[in-house]
């Protein structure tokens, strides 16, 4: 199974990817606005800008499936709606808080995860 928090392309790390669109399964979801290259804790913050009302979400490098430098865009595997359910990260703590880390491994390795094995 893939790491969650590790990028499963390792030419992410040698590319800075904050500004770039992000693509769910299902259309565009908004703009990287933060990119983490540490290792097993990595993670991306997309600014969802209207879509779903300016909020902030945290997603584990693990859901990356592919970068396209050309068109600057970062496509992941979860759906708009996964997305937009999933914990909001709250501008207070940040995405370095480990309860807030937690809460998000969990939804994006638990639920969703096992909707796709069905």
């Amino acid at each position: 199974m893939q790491e969650l928090w590790t990028y499963r392309d390792d030419t992410v790390g040698e590319i800075d990817v904050a500004g770039w669109s992000v693509e769910a399964v299902d259309g565009g979801i908004g703009k990287i606005d933060e990119a983490t290259y540490e290792v097993g804790r990595s993670y991306i913050v997309v600014d969802t800008g209207p879509w779903i009302f300016g909020r902030k979400m945290l997603l584990p490098a693990g859901v990356i499936e592919r970068i396209d430098a050309e068109r600057g865009s970062v496509f992941v595997s979860l759906t708009k709606d996964e997305i937009k359910n999933a914990p909001e990260l709250d501008p207070n703590a940040g995405a370095l808080d480990e309860e807030y880390r937690t809460i998000v491994g969990s939804y994006y390795s638990g639920g969703v995860r096992e909707r796709e094995r069905l």
